[in-house]
């Protein structure tokens, strides 16, 4: 295939092939060290795209499993719940209440979240999920990462990156070059969520984080880079060509690499939880202070098919909720001590909760709507919606009453500027979760 006429192995090829998580050294391209500098466009992490508000940053934590709403917030009031749950109900003594007036409170094992609610860091947003609910853990989660009632197609963020953080085309037909970092997500497997059709998210576990590996690239693609590598840049090379674009994009790959080793690699300014969730967060957070060009930073925490012996105040599902508060609550605490707080909009969501009624185990089984929560300072505090009937059930689970469509409206309306209407593919009624 000629170098320099093929399409076949523009930026998808690369984006979806090249970054790959390895433990070893980078090896650094030739043409890096000879005229990285001469190269016609921006090293990764120090690019612009006019219009893009670069200063605002997006954390997405997600609870894998399906998280139990009922057991996390708390309708205390209602004794249809207690009436459901007799051995894992929480105690209305026990629950984190949150005024006198609003008859639902947090799980005792979620202080972090009260803490950041008594400081109006925490909005709960009740009753979300979507029409005709799908109870399988993949199909829900593809539902929700991508917008899409069929749950295909690419995530509603990687869209966002495709949007709003790539470069303009070429004279020549090439599409315009994504920014290497506007996505990241901490973890073995990048979400759905976070992949576009040009723009595919950096994912790695640990500090050693990735290389280019030529092995892993399209067949016949590692002879072409290594050729380009060999050969290093040359005025003869326009900057418009594909060979140019390999080299634009290889050489991304690099400088993000190591960027972000150094970044990751650095100590913590706050104290975390030694949990996965605090690790991952602590690495966000070292992230930010490095001052990364990256928009969406996205991180997980699984363990929620609280199928049988969940517990009530004590159990596995209170043990993830504390590992879950004290997480989120470290976090904001070290983002405020860098002064980056204002900075950092975090959102948490699971694919469904669970049924209303607890199951024979002594667990809950797979149900419907439930809370999702949106923190920082720029998020306006407090409980929005009421929280759905325990006796008005669809075949025994919560109705819905947000769209958690709705709620990613708002986030890209008011926080990511961008136009929900390209990035969702759909026109939804922004949530109103943030301060005007």
């Amino acid at each position: 295939m000629d170098l320099w006429n093929s399409r076949a192995f523009t930026r998808r090829v690369f984006l979806s092939k090249g970054l790959v998580l390895a433990s070893a050294a980078t090896t650094i391209p030739a043409f890096l060290q000879r005229s990285a500098f001469g190269l016609p466009f921006a090293s990764a992490g120090m690019s612009s795209i006019p219009g893009v508000d670069e200063n605002r940053v997006l954390v997405v934590v997600q609870l894998a499993g399906g998280n139990d709403g009922l057991n996390t917030v708390i309708p205390f009031a209602d004794p249809a719940y207690y009436r459901a749950r007799n051995s894992i109900g929480i105690r209305e003594q026990n629950v984190l209440k949150f005024a006198r007036n609003i008859p639902v409170g947090l799980h005792p094992q979620l202080s972090g979240f009260k803490s950041l609610y008594d400081e109006g860091l925490l909005t709960v947003v009740q009753g979300v999920g979507y029409p005709n609910p799908n109870r399988s853990h993949f199909k829900s989660m593809d539902i929700w990462h991508t917008a899409e009632p069929s749950g295909t197609g690419t995530g509603w963020l990687g869209r966002y990156f495709d949007n709003e953080c790539c470069g303009k085309p070429t004279q020549d037909g090439l599409p315009g070059t994504p920014e290497p970092m506007a996505g990241i997500t901490i973890g073995r497997e990048a979400p759905l969520a976070m992949q576009g059709f040009k723009s595919k998210p950096i994912g790695f576990e640990s500090a050693d984080l990735f290389r280019w590996l030529g092995s892993d690239m399209e067949p016949g693609l590692s002879e072409r880079y290594d050729a380009i590598n060999r050969a290093g840049v040359t005025d003869d090379v326009h900057h418009e060509t594909t060979a140019a674009f390999l080299m634009r994009t290889s050489l991304d790959a690099q400088v993000s690499s190591d960027l972000i080793r150094k970044a990751v690699s650095s100590r913590p300014t706050g104290q975390y939880p030694q949990t996965e969730l605090g690790r991952q967060l602590a690495m966000v957070s070292s992230m930010i202070r490095a001052g990364l060009k990256t928009r969406v930073y996205y991180v997980s925490l699984g363990g929620f098919d609280t199928h049988a012996g969940q517990g009530g105040e004590n159990g596995r599902h209170a043990q993830l909720l504390q590992t879950l508060g004290n997480a989120v609550r470290a976090f904001y605490a070290d983002l405020k001590a860098q002064g980056n707080d204002g900075r950092v909009l975090t959102m948490s969501f699971s694919e469904f909760g669970r049924r209303v009624a607890q199951n024979a185990s002594g667990g809950t089984d797979h149900g419907a709507a439930a809370p999702m929560f949106l923190f920082g300072p720029m998020v306006q505090p407090g409980i929005v919606g009421a929280h759905p009937s325990l006796t008005n059930l669809d075949s025994g689970d919560l109705r819905y009453s947000t769209d958690f469509r709705g709620v990613y409206a708002g986030i890209l309306e008011n926080w990511l500027k961008a136009d929900s209407r390209k990035v969702l593919e759909a026109t939804f009624r922004p949530v109103k979760t943030l301060k005007a």
